[in-house]
């Protein structure tokens, strides 16, 4: 009996209840298309619902269920209550709240509860859409925010960890400082907000590719409305998105302030060059053909030193030639020239392409003197060569360890060795390094600390006169907000090549090239003007040391 019994379950009527199932989903299907065509009936073109729950319109449930008003002024009763007195109620309320509402359309009570039904599901999607514009607003003013405190420090670096919590690094006068520490998660927002920001990029954030970017001062936030901007003395920000192991994101963002001459002025000692310097920048100037390499580290001062020699040199023709720049991007202006942005490259392989051609483009415009913000690649190189051949005075920076090496540096690259030996061609090798200065408030005479290595080394290398001359860094004061340390100076080795040193260079033989230069072409080397600053107070022993090598060694190169 069981048996039938389970045969009568699963036999015929499993036909009733597949018929059941199929019009239960003709069922459905057709309440979904009533649903879509009012929501395109009364929800089109940001028409809203103004009788939601938690509206303005402050009403009972018990009316809700009976109308249903919209921005529009659509008026919808429900039809068995079209004269229900919280209808007419609600009818007098609205014109007192002199919102529109136009005469009542009539329709069935099912079709207000969907209506209502729609209208929460869209508001809600408002609301996450609205919090999300309002994290993402958040996070562009902790980003403004960030850059501001930076900016007050003059701060050349942020650096923004994001691995189990969030670390915000400063970079002072070259000192690398924890500034702020924040969650996980506020740090992956916050980077996401950085990339957003950005006037040049690529098109979508990739977290775990390289990518650069690049945020200017004079253009609001994206999606700030225009009322988030950067702080007036900060001109671009060139930011650097990195994947790192063990950790989310790492971006590194350098700040280029506007120029502390707003009158343009080409001034060479406020750097921290000295009569001996400017000097030669002067004979390189007055040289109206050849090429002049400024070399050294990322942050060592190339681009600023390049820009107040272009002004100077616009200074001294009285503006009567045409120079141009291509640069990538511009990072100070220079009154006078007309600088050539290289744009629409996102990868390395098409900024070089588009340098490139940029470069050509400048050769083909009738300049007198070019100026390349880099050389990066032999194509490049090739280029700012062929400027320097056919007439023109061209200047561009270029990363080496010191000022012979540039010719290292070059011929590595690809560049031709009977290019590299022509003293009509290759005309100024300059390199640079920033050094901290002293605050000579608070500044200490070496004589206080005769036991350590560093002051023995001193003597050994000066003897008593350098001991007499000699400062070392403090323990802080007002003056220098407790650090010992008041800005930063540049300080340069300088040669204004011959035949015979560049023969020496790329035969190999540096020691006697540098021999040479510095005996027979009365030249100095880096360690030698750093020296001459520390014996005049500005810079302290640490410092020579750490960018020159220990004082009773020689220059290695």
């Amino acid at each position: 009996m069981a048996e039938e019994d389970e045969e009568i379950l699963i036999g015929k009527p499993v036909e009733a209840a597949s018929e059941e199932s199929d019009a239960a989903v003709e069922s459905s299907g057709r309440a979904q298309n009533e649903k879509r065509s009012i929501a395109d009936t009364y929800f089109a073109n940001g028409n809203r619902l103004l009788t939601l729950p938690g509206s303005s319109l402050v009403i009972n449930d018990d009316t809700r269920r009976l109308l249903a008003l919209f921005s529009d002024g659509r008026f919808l009763v429900s039809e068995n209550h079209k004269f229900d007195g919280r209808v007419l109620s609600f009818e007098v309320l609205a014109r007192k709240r002199k919102l529109v509402i136009s005469k009542p359309t009539y329709v069935s009570q099912n079709e207000i509860s969907a209506i209502y039904s729609i209208g929460e599901r869209a508001q809600a999607a408002i609301d996450v859409k609205e919090d999300a514009e309002l994290d993402q607003l958040q996070m562009q003013k902790d980003f403004v925010n960030v850059i501001a405190r930076a900016a007050s420090q003059k701060v050349s670096d942020v650096h923004v960890i994001v691995a189990d919590s969030t670390q915000i690094m400063f970079r002072v006068n070259g000192m690398m400082s924890t500034e702020m520490e924040y969650n996980k998660d506020w740090g992956e927002a916050f980077v996401r907000a950085a990339f957003a920001s950005a006037d040049v990029s690529d098109s979508n954030y990739a977290q775990n590719e390289f990518q650069g970017a690049q945020k200017l001062g004079s253009t609001p936030l994206r999606g700030s409305k225009g009322k988030l901007m950067l702080p007036h003395n900060v001109l671009a920000i060139r930011l650097q998105f990195n994947p790192i192991a063990f950790g989310s994101q790492y971006l590194v963002m350098r700040l280029l302030y506007a120029d502390d001459n707003p009158d343009g002025s080409g001034d060479l000692a406020s750097l921290g060059f000295g009569e001996y310097e400017e000097n030669l920048f002067y004979r390189l100037r007055a040289v109206p053909v050849g090429l002049n390499v400024i070399a050294g580290p990322t942050g060592s001062g190339k681009s600023t030193t390049l820009q107040r020699n272009m002004i100077k040199l616009l200074q001294e023709k009285n503006y009567e030639i045409n120079l141009i720049t291509v640069e990538d991007p511009p990072e100070y202006p220079i009154p006078g020239a007309r600088q050539m942005p290289v744009t629409n490259a996102n990868t390395e392989e098409e900024k070089d392409e588009q340098f490139t051609k940029a470069l050509s483009a400048a050769l083909r415009s009738d300049p007198d003197v070019m100026m390349v913000g880099e050389v990066r690649s032999l194509s490049a190189a090739q280029l700012t060569f062929k400027g320097a051949l056919s007439g023109h005075g061209v200047w561009t920076t270029l990363h080496a360890n010191s000022a012979p090496a540039i010719l290292m540096r070059l011929r590595d690259m690809g560049v031709e060795t009977f290019k590299l030996l022509d003293p009509e061609l290759i005309k100024g090798l300059i390199s640079q390094r920033l050094f901290r200065k002293l605050c000579p408030h608070c500044r200490i005479s070496v004589k206080e600390r005769l036991n350590e290595l560093s002051v023995q080394r001193l003597k050994v290398a000066l003897g008593d006169f350098g001991i007499e001359n000699t400062y070392m860094r403090g323990n802080g004061c007002k003056y220098c907000n407790n650090t010992g340390i008041k800005g930063r100076m540049s300080v340069p080795e300088i040669i204004l090549p011959d035949a015979v040193f560049l023969e020496l260079m790329i035969k190999g033989e540096t020691r006697k090239a540098i021999d040479y230069w510095t005996s027979d072409l009365n030249g100095r080397t880096l360690k030698e003007a750093a020296i001459e600053r520390m014996l005049k107070g500005l810079i302290d022993l640490d410092e020579v040391e750490r960018w020159c090598g220990l004082m009773d060694q020689r220059p290695v190169y």
